[in-house]
């Protein structure tokens, strides 16, 4: 994938934020009604999907391998799948981008079916680690052919004749343990999961939707799933809730730059994604949810956001898989609290689309704020003001390309991106959204 020209852009210190924020779906859950759109049998339809490039790119491939996918109005789309095992082999090479979720999921849904697929991605993704999938997706039988240290591009021979696995994941990650699940659904018997740590439970609350039959239990092992495979998955309607970790930088926003109150409305309440907002009230931030229901087999509810002051916290490192991918914009909002905030057990950072701890912590450095990392762990010490001034490299990274941005809106002095160009592949419209809440985000000078 050929990235675009860098787009530099800076942020000013505005005005109180105003008005409503609509964020875009869940990437997560859009991801995941592809897929399993794919490999139901009929149509499914989809409101709500995230139109960002990572998802644009899992369309892309279940195209390849063979289901109909159209898109039929803003958010709108149809999945004509295929059925379970009916993968057909692609033509080409299934190029990812940038999306480790995506890339990871795919390579898991069609490991149990005799086909080949050589994936790619963009520089971000061909730098990130892919045994961790790979390795448990040869136990199903599926050959697997990598670049040195298991990275992109991947070619694999999915399974002839799958057996069913049971496997512990060696580290929290829900995209690790998808895979293993979207693999067990070509493969006779049950396939199992243990986890020590629960991870965002997309997948499994999905799979039900669809008809599968899959159970969770906790027990002395940690958190098993147990899949029985070969269902027959029904199609079914799927209203992708508004996604927290887009939410997130709203939110920090309006908690940063004094006087503003946002409201959010439709955000995923996921108990296994709410760890960010849980901080944030630990912080003493004033944040309220109204209008709670259900929408798509999800919790839902309206976040109101006013600004207010924050205290410096210690963030458990049992928290960090409930919010591994808020950690750079909480960094960001540290950076204006009161006091000192510890995050701990974030060593997942370091491989996610760049190291985020690095990014964070150089970036910061740039705009005038005291941090300390070790591997595993990164501190902030806040300060009344930011002073800014800085230009952040976000290492073709959406998110630390938008926390810097929110950190601008705040900061004594502009704050610049060198390229702001990656926003596009979770959130396309975060420049539009946020300049309508008075943000004052423009072209680098």
């Amino acid at each position: 994938m050929t990235h675009a020209a860098p787009q530099p852009l800076t942020a000013r210190r505005s005005g109180p934020l105003h008005g409503e924020a609509r964020v875009p779906g869940d990437k997560s859950i859009s991801h995941r009604a592809l897929i399993l759109g794919a490999l139901a049998v009929g149509r499914t339809e989809i409101t709500g999907l995230l139109e960002g490039q990572d998802v644009l790119d899992t369309a892309a491939a279940m195209r390849a391998f063979g289901a109909r996918v159209e898109r039929t109005g803003e958010g709108r789309w149809t999945v004509d799948g295929v059925g379970v095992g009916g993968f057909a082999e692609p033509a080409g090479v299934i190029d990812c981008g940038n999306s480790g979720t995506g890339v990871r999921l795919i390579m898991g849904a069609m490991a149990t079916t005799p086909i080949t697929a050589t994936f790619t991605g963009d520089a971000s993704l061909s730098r990130r680690p892919m045994g961790r999938v790979t390795d448990p997706l040869a136990l199903f039988g599926a050959k697997v052919v990598a670049r040195d240290g298991g990275r992109l591009p991947i070619t694999i021979r999915g399974a002839l004749d799958p057996v069913p696995v049971r496997y512990r994941t060696p580290m929290p990650s829900a995209q690790v343990k998808s895979a293993v699940l979207l693999a067990g659904l070509n493969a006779p018997g049950e396939t199992v999961v243990i986890e020590a740590e629960a991870t965002r439970d997309h997948t499994e609350r999905m799979l039900a939707g669809f008809g599968a039959t899959i159970r969770t239990e906790v027990t002395a092992e940690g958190r098993v799933i147990t899949l029985t495979g070969r269902p027959e998955l029904r199609p079914q309607p799927i209203a992708v809730p508004r996604d927290p970790s887009s939410a997130a930088f709203p939110t920090a926003a309006a908690l940063m730059v004094p006087g503003s109150e946002v409201r959010i409305p439709g955000v995923s309440r996921n108990p296994t994604r709410d760890g960010f907002f849980l901080v944030l009230e630990d912080m003493g931030a004033d944040i309220a949810w109204e209008n709670a229901r259900e929408e798509g087999g999800e919790p839902v509810a309206d976040l109101v956001v006013r600004h207010g002051g924050l205290k410096g916290v210690e963030v458990a490192p049992e928290r960090a898989a409930s919010m591994i991918d808020e950690f750079p914009i909480l960094a960001a909002l540290a950076a204006t609290a009161e006091g000192t905030t510890v995050m701990h057990g974030v060593a997942e950072l370091r491989v996610k689309e760049s190291d985020r701890i690095d990014a964070m912590a150089r970036g910061l450095e740039a705009c005038g704020v005291r941090v300390e990392e070790t591997r595993d762990s990164l501190t902030v010490h806040g300060m009344a003001e930011v002073p800014g001034g800085g230009t952040c490299a976000t290492h073709l990274d959406h998110r630390i390309a938008m926390s810097f941005l929110c950190l601008g809106l705040a900061s004594r002095a502009p704050i610049t991106v060198d390229d702001a160009s990656p926003i596009a592949t979770s959130f396309p419209d975060f420049l539009p959204l946020m300049r309508g809440l008075g943000a004052m985000i423009g072209d680098a000078p």
